[in-house]
């Protein structure tokens, strides 16, 4: 009865448009107070101790330096650089938007600011150079899922801090993952174009080339510096956010100015309010999961799932089938966080690595990312291209093909994420 109302009250909550974490604190809230054997005291002491994690100290940062680089002229400049590698191809002004998805990603931390960052100014070139609009937007789309994929992500400093995984190893697991679902986006739009016959374009001079790349330097030097940083060891992950959005800041308002000073409260107010919802979303959300161990679904979950197999490899495929299908109708960041406390018993059960438990959870968020009825960052790239998610949708199809392909590799053949992380120890 009591893990019914706890569900219940979730899910009626969020149908009647409570926000996610106001639905995730109300439920806990209201369950433990007339359902649960358990005190109020407890579920305030556990949501302050959740507050405290330094691991979440990242968070503000990253998201801080991200919106530095968004409107600092950084994604532009990128956007120029790859269409000169690759824009000569059919379909290379498409597969130039992936390439500079993936480098803005790496800079950004996040999946809407990509797609707001490339898709604002690539979906319209690419509908001046003849491309029909709904295929344009869905490239973005589905390159925009990158941002949470290829490091520095938000999305894995929160599965860090609820699984109590080195954030770095994380940082580390994502790169070929990303690189790789990158490479499958990009094949699936050289075989889209030649389908619909799109045009081509003039190939660019080895000058264009190097002076695009000398322009996006200080931005992709940043990609050198996180990484750089964390893997050989000068700061932590953590560390790591607090330089990037340093950096973020003297390159926007020092070399690039292409921010003015005037409109730096406006933006500290906008990142505020982002880092505000945040935090609550992931306060709220502990304790839920807080609640969710006391009435011991975890330990139940564990059963369940071992009943039906042992083997870890059926494990990973009902896995990936569950989360597609929530990814749905629910938001990445709660069903991160719902989900984690669920399979992370049943996980270290099974001998599974955390680290690649969490690249196939990212993985698979970012396909629901895209997903409707409840497809944020399609909604963006939607909003961004002026095209309705009905047109969009139907383009979608062959990007789901790459994306799944992606999944299943990364499923099955976990040296693609912990090959990097294990030269870390």
């Amino acid at each position: 009865m009591t893990i019914a109302t706890l569900f219940i009250l979730l899910f009626v909550l969020m149908l009647i448009g409570v926000p996610v974490a106001v639905a995730l604190g109300l439920s806990s809230l209201v369950t433990i107070l007339f359902f649960a054997q358990d005190s109020l005291a407890s579920l305030s002491l556990k949501l302050f101790e959740t507050s405290e994690h330094y691991t979440l100290l990242a968070i503000p940062f990253f998201i801080l330096g991200g919106t530095f680089l968004t409107t600092g002229g950084v994604a532009r400049r990128m956007i120029r650089f790859a269409n000169a590698c690759i824009g000569h191809m059919r379909g290379g002004l498409a597969m130039a938007s992936v390439m500079a998805c993936m480098l803005f990603a790496a800079v950004s931390g996040s999946s809407p600011a990509t797609v707001v960052a490339v898709g604002s100014i690539v979906i319209a070139g690419m509908q001046r150079a003849g491309y029909p609009l709904p295929f344009a937007a869905g490239v973005i789309c589905n390159a925009g899922t990158l941002g949470i994929l290829i490091p520095p992500s938000i999305v894995m400093v929160v599965y860090a801090a609820a699984t109590e995984t080195s954030v770095g190893k994380l940082f580390m697991a994502g790169v070929i993952p990303g690189i790789m679902l990158g490479l499958m986006l990009m094949v699936a739009i050289y075989l889209r174009a030649h389908a619909i016959k799109l045009k081509t374009q003039e190939r660019a001079t080895l000058r264009e080339v190097l002076q695009s790349g000398r322009d996006s330097l200080w931005g992709l030097l940043l990609i050198v510096i996180i990484l750089g940083g964390i893997y050989g060891g000068v700061f932590t992950p953590t560390e790591s956010a607090a330089v990037a959005c340093v950096y973020a800041f003297l390159v926007t308002f020092f070399v690039y100015r292409d921010y003015k000073w005037r409109d730096l409260p406006h933006l500290i107010h906008r990142v505020v309010k982002t880092v505000a919802m945040v935090m609550m979303l992931i306060g709220f959300s502990v304790g839920f999961g807080y609640m969710m161990a006391l009435m011991q679904i975890p330990a139940k979950v564990t059963m369940f799932f071992l009943t039906i197999s042992e083997n870890k490899y059926v494990f990973l495929l009902l896995v990936n089938i569950l989360l597609l299908l929530l990814g749905t109708f629910m938001d990445l960041a709660p069903m991160l966080l719902i989900c984690t406390p669920i399979f992370l018993p049943v996980i270290k059960t099974l001998g599974i690595d955390p680290v690649h438990f969490g690249m196939i959870m990212i993985l698979n968020l970012g396909i629901g990312l895209i997903t409707p009825p409840v497809g944020p960052t399609l909604f963006v790239g939607c909003a961004v291209g002026k095209v309705t998610i009905e047109q969009v949708s139907k383009e979608l199809w062959p990007f789901y093909g790459a994306m799944c392909v992606a999944l299943l590799l990364v499923t099955y053949i976990p040296a693609i994420s912990l090959w990097l992380p294990g030269l870390m120890k």
